[in-house]
């Protein structure tokens, strides 16, 4: 009786994979380790299983359904994990790279996302080639929205994390197809790395990925205006080139000075300097108020005051004019 179990393999029935599912017999027998896993099925898009109507969101994700024969085979194989498969539609010499995600399709079938037919160039029922392979742990992947509606996300980035839980691989040159908020966006793959030309795919799971954006198809940059010069050095130069070539234009630091100790003194002004155009002149102003020193204006006729020897005189005549009165009564003389 054969009862040799190895606790690191696998499929030994101590160790699970797939929620369980795929324990090896004991008295299973061996295999050849180097053995691939290489099948053709009729493939339909997963709107036509029985239950592809209630499963929706599986359509907008990278990974395929199977049947049960395929987990018998595979459980007798020495694979990596997680499993990953090469799609080949060998008529039209294209090919991709997925996840499984379950083994109840009915036998002869494998069930794919839309958008994987189409990538593949594929119709309902026609044969697909599905290998098993191992790709490498991916570490940048830059996309390309193929709609400017991919712009009215408010947080994209947090977006397209989400919808890659629902990826295995990711591969050069397909359009993926992603669901938020009841709307699909297509998304391509123009760049990952590292990038094998055998494969041209790699893994995402469990693996720090780097994500670099596109712009989206039909977008254009929007217009800006000529920007002016902003700095005074460049305004220099051009009042530099603008003197030499002797045509009138902006003159920096041409203005005049004031002194403090120059009281007195007329500033100088620019006999070059353009006159007041007659257009400015404006029938309703009164022109310049031109006051005496030390006199102000408040917008009411202005009383200047009396001189100052008559109000000095005024003050004089008047100041002590009263009569005085005495709490003391006069004294009288009683001697006579």
């Amino acid at each position: 009786m054969f009862n040799n179990f190895d606790d690191e393999d696998p499929f030994s029935p101590g160790n699970f994979f797939n929620g369980g599912a795929g324990m090896r017999h004991p008295f299973a027998p061996l295999v050849n380790p180097n053995r691939q896993f290489t099948e053709c099925y009729r493939c339909y898009p997963i709107a036509m299983m029985q239950s592809g109507s209630e499963r929706e969101n599986v359509n907008y994700g990278g990974k395929i359904i199977l049947p049960q024969s395929a987990l018998e085979k595979l459980s007798q194989l020495n694979i990596s994990y997680p499993m990953l498969f090469r799609l080949i539609n060998a008529s039209q010499n294209k090919h991709t790279h997925a996840g499984v995600l379950e083994f109840i399709a009915e036998e002869g079938r494998a069930y794919l996302p839309q958008w994987m037919m189409q990538s593949l160039g594929l119709e309902p029922g026609q044969l697909l080639e599905v290998k098993n392979t191992t790709l490498p742990l991916g570490s940048f992947v830059k996309i390309q929205p193929q709609s400017t509606d991919f712009l009215d996300i408010s947080d994209p980035k947090a977006v397209l994390e989400n919808a890659l839980r629902n990826f295995s691989t990711l591969t050069l040159g397909d359009t993926i197809q992603i669901n938020y908020n009841d709307k699909v966006y297509e998304i391509m793959v123009l760049n990952v790395k590292p990038h094998f030309e055998e494969h041209a795919g790699i893994s995402i799971v469990e693996t720090d990925l780097e994500v670099d954006f596109a712009p989206p198809v039909g977008y254009v940059e929007p217009s800006r205006p000529v920007p002016t010069p902003s700095s005074m050095s460049q305004m220099v130069i051009d009042d530099h080139a603008t003197a030499e070539s002797g045509k009138p234009g902006f003159a920096a630091f041409h203005g005049t000075g004031q002194s403090l100790r120059s009281k007195g003194k007329e500033p100088q002004r620019n006999p070059e300097a353009a006159p007041t155009p007659s257009s400015a002149f404006d029938a309703n102003d009164d022109g310049p108020l031109n006051l005496p020193f030390g006199q102000l204006y408040f917008g009411y006729p202005v009383i200047t005051p009396k001189d100052k020897d008559d109000t000095n005189a005024a003050t004089n005549t008047n100041a002590f004019s009263g009569a005085g009165q005495s709490l003391r009564g006069k004294k009288t003389n009683l001697g006579r």
